[in-house]
């Protein structure tokens, strides 16, 4: 029984509503079509297992790719930050002589994550004002797709233009007398 029976049925109760899950259509949930197709043509379901999940192709990436590599290259230097920061600690703890080099390294790595998470942002902002994202009517990304579109145009009017001059052997042309 899908949400939208449930929404129609709103007086049956739980039990009677688990009870029609089981019924005729239950044995085919979660498992994918080409499962429920080699089904029937086996007689059998594939291996004896059905799968947990089905992969659905998202609809698009949830960042765009220049934003995701920076997201990627955030993320490696603060783990690296992390460790280095951990090893100070424990070098700390232990009385190691390499304590202090691991301090000053992690404090260098600090300020390179916090640089990194810091270009993630403004990368993030330079992608949404050149795609134009950013839905506000002064959006420069909108007003620069409007120009580009409008030189295409007045190109294809000219070469539109060209063309049929050239059809007509050059009729309609001043003549330079």
């Amino acid at each position: 029984m899908g949400t939208a029976e449930r929404r129609r049925a709103p007086e049956e109760s739980v039990a009677e509503r688990s009870q029609a899950g089981r019924g005729q259509g239950a044995p085919d949930r979660g498992i994918p079509a080409q499962a429920r197709a080699e089904e029937s043509v086996h007689g059998e379901r594939g291996h004896g297992y059905r799968t947990l999940w089905v992969e659905e192709p998202a609809r698009r990436h949830p960042m765009p790719d220049p934003v995701r590599t920076a997201a990627v290259r955030a993320v490696l230097v603060i783990a690296v930050t992390l460790v280095q920061a951990m090893v100070a600690f424990l070098c700390t703890l232990a009385g190691s002589w390499l304590a202090f080099p691991m301090v000053i390294s992690s404090v260098a790595s600090t300020v390179a994550a916090t640089w990194a998470v810091v270009d993630v942002w403004v990368t993030r902002q330079v992608w949404n004002q050149r795609n134009g994202v950013v839905s506000e009517p002064s959006s420069t990304a909108r007003s620069l797709r409007r120009e580009r579109r409008a030189r295409r145009r007045e190109e294809r009017a000219s070469l539109r233009e060209q063309g049929r001059i050239r059809r007509r052997g050059g009729a309609g042309q001043l003549s330079h007398s």
